[in-house]
């Protein structure tokens, strides 16, 4: 219903906002940005009161997502689940991630090259696998795959499995490879990667005496 604003309250919990009363009670939170362009006596109609409502639904979705966005970068389908699953509208939802997108801050080309760049530094992976878990974020494909292309994957393998050879340099040839061996698919790597991988690491890790030790990988289970 319109109304006649009464009072303009700053929030006890949030001094950037206000709670604006009509005709003596409270009728809905504004930023205080928008609230300073009202004013006490000020009558509202239906439309301009729906307008604020709209602006203001914009304006904490936004809040939301920033703070979403501040832990590490995200996707555009997990910024749209994350507001979805706040109870914000559709309409709300789909003008956040535009000025987001706008600002610079949301773009799945750049989140896939963080995520790719990270799990590189810090878990390396397979492309499959990179693929799977880019997917799972709700990542095209053609998002994807210019960064996947860039990707050692012989190198990440020896990346990844290096602790695990250091590890074990006591081990024989036949369990050495079937230790790293298992440890790579689980990562998703392809058999002949895995087959190259686990040769360079038996050769950075076996003792001199152990170097001539026939290390065929292509009967690896």
């Amino acid at each position: 219903m319109p109304g006649m604003i009464t009072s303009l309250v700053a929030q006890a919990k949030n001094k950037e906002r206000v709670n604006v009363f009509l005709d003596g009670e409270f009728a809905f939170g504004l930023a205080m940005i928008e609230a300073l362009k009202l004013r006490k006596g000020q009558r509202l109609s239906d439309q301009e009161i729906d307008r604020l409502k709209t602006l203001d639904e914009i304006e904490v979705a936004h809040e939301r997502a920033l703070n979403f966005l501040s832990y590490r970068p995200r996707s555009v389908a997990e910024v749209q689940r994350n507001l979805k699953d706040k109870g914000f509208s559709p309409e709300t939802i789909d003008t956040v991630v535009q000025h987001l997108q706008d600002a610079q801050l949301l773009n799945d080309q750049a989140f896939v090259q963080y995520w790719v760049e990270n799990r590189e530094t810090f878990g390396p992976r397979s492309a499959r696998a990179l693929r799977f878990e880019l997917r799972k974020k709700g990542v095209a494909d053609p998002d994807i795959a210019p960064a996947l292309e860039t990707v050692d994957e012989e190198d990440a393998a020896c990346r990844a499995a290096r602790p695990l050879a250091k590890r074990h340099t006591a081990l024989d040839w036949q369990a050495f490879r079937k230790k790293l061996g298992d440890f790579l698919l689980r990562r998703g790597f392809p058999y002949p990667v895995i087959r190259d991988a686990v040769k360079r690491l038996w050769a950075e890790n076996a003792s001199p005496e152990r170097q001539d030790t026939d290390a065929n990988f292509s009967d690896v289970d």
